[in-house]
């Protein structure tokens, strides 16, 4: 799968044998109302979010929520929407089959900050690790993150009724940033797009959705429980949550043994239990969804999006036009995309993807030839692998899995220990199966050599400050996959740098010790 993600989309060959040869035929200009809707769908959802993004960690936003359509206009400022527009200028730029490495390099040179997944990408990037190794778990411990799950949307806008395709390119743009139930966050909403185009059921078109993931993986399992507990308890999403909370919270490799869930999976249940819950209302989906929390603008905006499609723009109610229409020319911060530039755009690639794949064009009419979904192959970032504990460096005096050797001083109030020393060195020590350490990336940071039980292992470059940003808490380093039992993690300062940088420092917070185990979803 690597060697051939390397080639391109291939948009312009046959993408999968068809599943079936039905066809259905749509208006241009309900397809294009449909477009517009995601659009709109997307802009409304995140700004009506946006006030309460990961203000509810670990437990429902039970706040009041103060939003008005003429707050639509903060969607002009939101990374839900100004990452994938840069995605799909690449795809303006240099075409539908555009190498992995020039959408890397768009990320990671654009003059907007970046998190997570995302953030790894475009560090990567400037270590010259590329895709798709620079979503992979080796390389990126952000692989199972939501990054990509909020960036997808395009993808399923211009692909409707075919989610072969929408999985196809789900797939190659996926591992660019992300892994295993990261890449499945974005194939699945791409795929919700794509099906609901074809139909108003809510529950048929996330079912027909899910069948485009393999059947094992986490994130088919999580939506199948949200559907199966909707169906016994269709009346109080809160219940629902706490099932979810229950089974699947503690699931999170990126930031273990805290409240905070940035993972794909269980943000993606919110998304669902917003639209089986929300009955299809425009208001309640938008509620409920939020009021999920952890990242609760990214939520609403892709349940709402997916209403949009179903019902179109024309169906939104009349204040929420106005508000979009207002601002239907002004461009998205970043980009020199529009909403009413996203819509045409997207319009024109869906045409050209339904010509590709078989269907044909009339004056006012698209004759689509539908594809049944068929699942991604199966991939498992973190396989087995459990939180086990946090060692603080601000402990390192009464904590002996710390050996500091050299000249390292306090910062932060002594939360984190940093040199600029050659030969400097921190020696952590462990019990499990791998370790994070948690550091700098900042603009005066320089290199350091990392050792696993005596062995290199690689150098690691810690300088950092892209769009004006640095990265004080972040992991500088990750290994995985060892045989159970004591190892040791040494950071060798070298005392060199990249020529932009203004120093050597090597800074250190701490460490994150991870074991196997059963998963918590897999417990109960």
């Amino acid at each position: 799968m690597m060697n051939t993600m390397k080639k391109g989309l291939g948009l312009l060959m046959p993408l999968f044998l068809m599943a079936c040869s039905q066809q259905v035929t749509i208006s241009k200009d309900t397809l294009k109302d449909k477009i517009a809707g995601g659009w709109a769908g997307k802009m409304i959802g995140v700004s009506y979010g946006l006030p309460t993004e990961f203000k509810a960690l670990g437990k429902m936003y039970e706040d009041s929520i103060h939003w008005t359509p003429v707050r639509v206009k903060d969607a002009l400022w939101e990374d839900d929407l100004y990452v994938q527009l840069t995605l799909m200028d690449v795809m303006d730029k240099h075409g539908m089959q555009a190498e992995q490495k020039k959408y890397q390099e768009a990320l990671a040179t654009a003059g907007f900050r970046l998190w997570h997944a995302n953030v790894q990408t475009r560090k990567n990037y400037f270590d010259s690790i590329f895709p798709p190794q620079s979503g992979q778990p080796e390389f990126n411990l952000h692989a199972d993150d939501i990054d990509f799950q909020i960036e997808a949307d395009y993808i399923g806008f211009m692909c409707p009724g075919m989610p072969q395709t929408a999985n196809k390119m789900a797939d190659y743009m996926g591992h660019i940033m992300n892994y295993g139930d990261g890449v499945y966050g974005g194939a699945f909403v791409a795929s919700l797009y794509s099906e609901a185009y074809l139909q108003n059921d809510i529950r048929s078109v996330i079912e027909k959705a899910l069948l485009s993931l393999p059947a094992e993986s986490g994130y088919r399992r999580i939506i199948e429980d949200v559907i199966a507990f909707h169906q016994e308890n269709p009346d109080d999403w809160t219940k629902c949550w706490q099932m979810l909370e229950n089974k699947w919270a503690r699931a999170n490799i990126c930031n273990p043994g805290t409240k905070y869930n940035i993972d794909a999976k269980l943000n993606g249940a919110y998304i669902v239990i917003g639209l089986l819950y929300g009955e299809g209302d425009i208001n309640k989906t938008l509620e409920i969804s939020t009021r999920c929390g952890q990242d609760s603008d990214c939520n609403p905006s892709n349940a709402l999006a997916v209403l949009g499609i179903i019902k179109g723009f024309s169906a939104f109610p009349q204040e929420y036009r106005e508000a979009i229409e207002k601002i239907g020319d002004k461009p998205f911060v970043h980009t020199n995309y529009s909403f009413n530039k996203a819509v045409e755009r997207t319009a024109d690639y869906a045409e050209k993807i339904i010509v590709e794949n078989g269907g044909k064009v009339t004056e006012d009419s698209y004759s689509i030839v539908l594809q049944e979904p068929v699942a991604l192959p199966m991939e498992d970032a973190f396989p087995n692998l459990v939180y086990s504990k946090r060692a603080a460096i601000v402990d390192a005096d009464k904590d002996s899995c710390w050996t500091l050797k050299g000249n390292w001083q306090d910062a932060e109030n002594g939360y984190v220990k940093y040199s600029e020393q050659a030969g400097d060195e921190i020696m952590f020590t462990f019990e499990g199966t791998g370790a994070s350490i948690e550091g700098w990336w900042v603009k005066n940071g320089g290199k350091a050599d990392v050792y696993v039980d005596g062995v290199f292992k690689r150098t690691i470059d810690c300088f950092y400050y892209y769009a004006k940003q640095e990265h004080r808490n972040i992991n500088i380093f990750h290994i995985l996959n060892l045989e159970e039992g004591k190892h040791t993690i040494n950071i060798v300062v070298k005392g060199e740098k990249r020529e932009e940088s203004e120093g050597c420092a090597i800074g250190v917070r701490g460490a994150v010790v991870y074991k196997n185990g059963t998963k918590s979803y897999d417990a109960i």
